[in-house]
C-alpha cells in the first residue's frame, strides 16, 4: 500500500487500528519527498540566478527545512502510545507540513527571509502545537513568499522556490505556495498555511487542493510571524474536505496566548459533513466574474472577464449543488468587491511596515557583518542586506500612506472601504434581507497558474491575482477553495465558497457534497506529473 497517497482521515484510522505503524507511514512519506522534492530552498550567493539553480536541480522544492529526526521521533511516540493502549489522538500518524511563517520550537523559523535565516524558534505556534498534540507528524517547514509578501512564491530568499506539481514551469501560487505544492505532491496529507488576501485559497486553486480560510479569530495567531495583523488568518490545506474539516476542528478555539482568538464554541466539523446541502441557499454574483484593474501610470480603469473555463467550472459546481437540493440564487450584487485590492494595498502596507520594525539586528536574526559607526548605520545596513525587495517596498509605502499628511487621504479611506466590503457580506447573509444566503459561490482565481517569471516583478499586477479572494480578509468571513476540474492546459481550476462568521460548517458541507457527487469523475483520477514514477 502506498501510504503517501492516503488521506489524513484514512491514515489516522489505519494507524489507530494497528494496520500500519506511524513509523511506516512517516518513512514512506520521507522516501517519497526525497524522490520528488529535490533540494530544499537555500540562501543564494550574490549574483546567483534562481532560474539557473532550479534548472540544475529540478523538483517541486516545497521545503525550506526538512525535520526527519523530529518526525520519526514523533512517529515512535505515537506507536508507543498505541502499544500501551493509550489514545495518541485523532490525527495519529498523519504527516503534515508547516508554512515557515509559524514558529516551531527548535527549528529554523525564517519567514522566507534572509533577515531571519539564523533564527531558531524558542516556542511552537498554537495551530501547530494542537496538531502535534493530536498525534500528527511534522515533516518540516515549507517555503513561502518572503514574509508572505506575494502571490506566486517567487519572492522567497530561499531558492529554488516551490514549483507547481502539475507543471514545474508554473508557479504554485502564494504566499502559501510551499504548503499547496507539498499537499498536491503528496508530501504530507495536510499543511498549515496563512491567508491574508487569499494566500491559502489562491495556491490551493493553482495546485488543485482544498484550502480553508477560517473566520478571523477562529484559529489562534500565536506563533504566527505577522504580516497584516488585522487580516492574517491561519488555516489548513488538504487533499479532501474531510481532512480540512478534521484539521480545523483541532486547530480552532480560544487561546490564552492570543487575545484575538475567538471564544466561540468549535463544532464537530466531521459530523456536520453528513448533513448535506438540501435547502441551503447559494448565491452567484456577477461581480466575481470580472476583474477590475487600474493602470498605475495612467490611472485608467480596465475590466476583464475571468477565463471562460473558470466561469464554466463555477456554473457546473452550482448545477451539481442544485441537483443535490441546494437553491441557487443568481445575480447577487457585491458592488465593493472591485475595491478590495486598492484598500488592501494601503491597509496591509501600513500594518506590514509596523510589524517589520522589530527586525533591527539587535534582538534576533540577521545582523550586518560590516563595520558600522553607530546604531543608525547598523539598522540601515542590517535591513538593507537582510530584507528583500518586497519587504522594502512595503515599508516605504506603509510609511508613506500612514504619514500624518496623507493618512486621511489613503489609510482612513481604505478603512472605510473595508467597512463597505463587510456590509456587502452582511447584506447577502442577512436572514431577513432580500437574498438570505447561506453561502456565496465564486471563482477562486481569475486564471489558472501562470508561468514562473510571467508576473513577478510587477507588484501591482501580481496583487490583482488576489482580487477574488481578498474580500474575505477585509470582512473577516470564512472561505473555502476546492478543486473543480482542469483547464485545456491540464492546470487545476478552483472555486470558492464564502459563508457568514463562524459558519465554516456550511462551507465544509457544500465542499464535501460536491466532492462526493463528483468522486467518480475522470478528472479526479488525475495525479500531478511531478509525482509520477
Amino acid at each position: 500500500m502506498v501510504w503517501w497517497q492516503r488521506s489524513a482521515v484514512d491514515i489516522a484510522r489505519l494507524v489507530r487500528s494497528g494496520q500500519v505503524s506511524a513509523r511506516e507511514v512517516t518513512e514512506a512519506v520521507l522516501a517519497h519527498i526525497a524522490r520528488v522534492d529535490g533540494a530544499p530552498g537555500r540562501l543564494l550567493e550574490p549574483g546567483q540566478d534562481p532560474a539557473a539553480v532550479h534548472a540544475a536541480e529540478p523538483g517541486v522544492h516545497a521545503f525550506i527545512t526538512l525535520t526527519p529526526e523530529r518526525a520519526l521521533a514523533q512517529a515512535d511516540a505515537v506507536d508507543r502510545a498505541l502499544a500501551r493502549g493509550e489514545d495518541p489522538g485523532p490525527l495519529a500518524g498523519v504527516p503534515f507540513t508547516v508554512k515557515d511563517i509559524f514558529t516551531v520550537e527548535g527549528t529554523p523559523s525564517t519567514a522566507g527571509s534572509r533577515i531571519l535565516a539564523n533564527f531558531v524558534a524558542p516556542y511552537t505556534a498554537t495551530a501547530v502545537a494542537r496538531l502535534e498534540a493530536a498525534g500528527a507528524i511534522m515533516l518540516g517547514k515549507v517555503n513561502l513568499d518572503e514574509f508572505t509578501f506575494g502571490s506566486s512564491n517567487e519572492s522567497s530568499a530561499f531558492q529554488p522556490s516551490p514549483r507547481n506539481p502539475w507543471d514545474l514551469e508554473r508557479v504554485p501560487g502564494g504566499s502559501s505556495g510551499g504548503s499547496a505544492a507539498a499537499v498536491a505532491a503528496y508530501e504530507g496529507a495536510l499543511s498549515v498555511g496563512t491567508d491574508t488576501a487569499g494566500s491559502i485559497r489562491q495556491p490551493a486553486a493553482f495546485c488543485g487542493v482544498v484550502g480553508l480560510k477560517p473566520t478571523y479569530g477562529r484559529v489562534s495567531r500565536y506563533g504566527l510571524i505577522a504580516f497584516a495583523s488585522s487580516m492574517d488568518t491561519p488555516g489548513p490545506l488538504a487533499r479532501t474536505v474531510a481532512d480540512a474539516a478534521l484539521a480545523l476542528q483541532l486547530m480552532a478555539g480560544a487561546d490564552p496566548h492570543d487575545a484575538t482568538a475567538a471564544t466561540v464554541p468549535v463544532p464537530d466539523y466531521l459530523a456536520e459533513l453528513a448533513k448535506g446541502v438540501r435547502g441551503l441557499r447559494v448565491g452567484l454574483s456577477p461581480d466575481y466574474f470580472r476583474i477590475t484593474t487600474v493602470d498605475p501610470e495612467t490611472g485608467e480603469v480596465t475590466t476583464t472577464e475571468v477565463a471562460p473555463e473558470i466561469r464554466a467550472a463555477v456554473e457546473a459546481v452550482a448545477q451539481v449543488l442544485a441537483d443535490l437540493g441546494a437553491e441557487i440564487v443568481p445575480d447577487v450584487p457585491m458592488p465593493h468587491t472591485r475595491e478590495g485590492i486598492p484598500a488592501y494595498f494601503v491597509i496591509s502596507r501600513v500594518e506590514a511596515a509596523s510589524n517589520l520594525h522589530r527586525y533591527d539586528g539587535v534582538k534576533y536574526g540577521y545582523r550586518t557583518p560590516e563595520a558600522v559607526a553607530d546604531l543608525r548605520e547598523m539598522y540601515r545596513k542590517t535591513r538593507g542586506q537582510g530584507f528583500g525587495l518586497q519587504p522594502k517596498l512595503r515599508i516605504l509605502m506603509g510609511m508613506y500612506v500612514s504619514a500624518a499628511q496623507y493618512s486621511a487621504r489613503y489609510y482612513e479611506r481604505a478603512l472605510r472601504v473595508r467597512t463597505l466590503i463587510r456590509r456587502d457580506f452582511e447584506s447577502i447573509f442577512d436572514p431577513r434581507g432580500p437574498y438570505r444566503l447561506d453561502a456565496l459561490l465564486t471563482p477562486t482565481t481569475p486564471t489558472t497558474a501562470f508561468p514562473v517569471g510571467a508576473v513577478y516583478g510587477d507588484s501591482v499586477l501580481m496583487q490583482y491575482a488576489d482580487q477574488l479572494t481578498v474580500a474575505a480578509n477585509h470582512a473577516g468571513v470564512p472561505a473555502l477553495s476546492i478543486p473543480a476540474g482542469f483547464d485545456a492546459q491540464g492546470l487545476p481550476i478552483g472555486v470558492q465558497f464564502f459563508a457568514p462568521d463562524f459558519r465554516e460548517d456550511l462551507l465544509l458541507r457544500l465542499g464535501h457534497a460536491y466532492e462526493q457527487a463528483t468522486a467518480s469523475a475522470a478528472w479526479r483520477q488525475r495525479r500531478p506529473p511531478a509525482v509520477e514514477p
